[in-house]
């Protein structure tokens, strides 16, 4: 039988990163300008990195909070970090209109990385610790 808080974990990471590569997608390629001007949208589309992005990153702290929920919740609570990363992040980008957009959204996906490798470490030496 399997744990229910991996179940939604897994849930949760799927969702968070299928929502960040769909995001991510719709940032850097034309496909979501071509689509929505194709189906008459094209006013949108002035406006529709206003939306993306702040998508992008909101996706990209449920992988985390799912990352954090997988190690079995080693560490504090998250939750009010990764909200006031996402609320910084996408504040940051608005506020410089869009001019380092790669290189914001490169480094919320390598602070994503990099927490996923702490969570990793810190759970590998709580079980030495009980293992002692």
């Amino acid at each position: 039988m399997t744990n229910p808080h991996v179940k939604q974990s897994n849930k949760l990471l799927t969702t968070g990163v299928v929502g960040a590569l769909i995001a991510a997608v719709c940032c850097f390629t034309p496909l979501l300008v071509i689509g929505l001007t194709a189906a008459g949208f094209s006013a949108l589309v002035g406006g529709i990195d206003y939306v993306v992005f702040p998508i992008m990153f909101a996706s990209l702290g449920l992988v985390a909070y799912a990352l954090y929920q997988r190690s079995g919740g080693v560490g504090f609570k998250p939750k009010p970090v990764i909200a006031a990363l996402v609320i910084g992040f996408s504040a940051v980008l608005l506020l410089l209109e869009f001019k380092f957009a790669i290189r914001i959204s490169v480094a919320a996906i390598a602070l994503v990385i990099v927490y996923g490798f702490y969570l990793r470490s810190a759970q590998t030496r709580a079980a030495q610790q009980l293992g002692q």
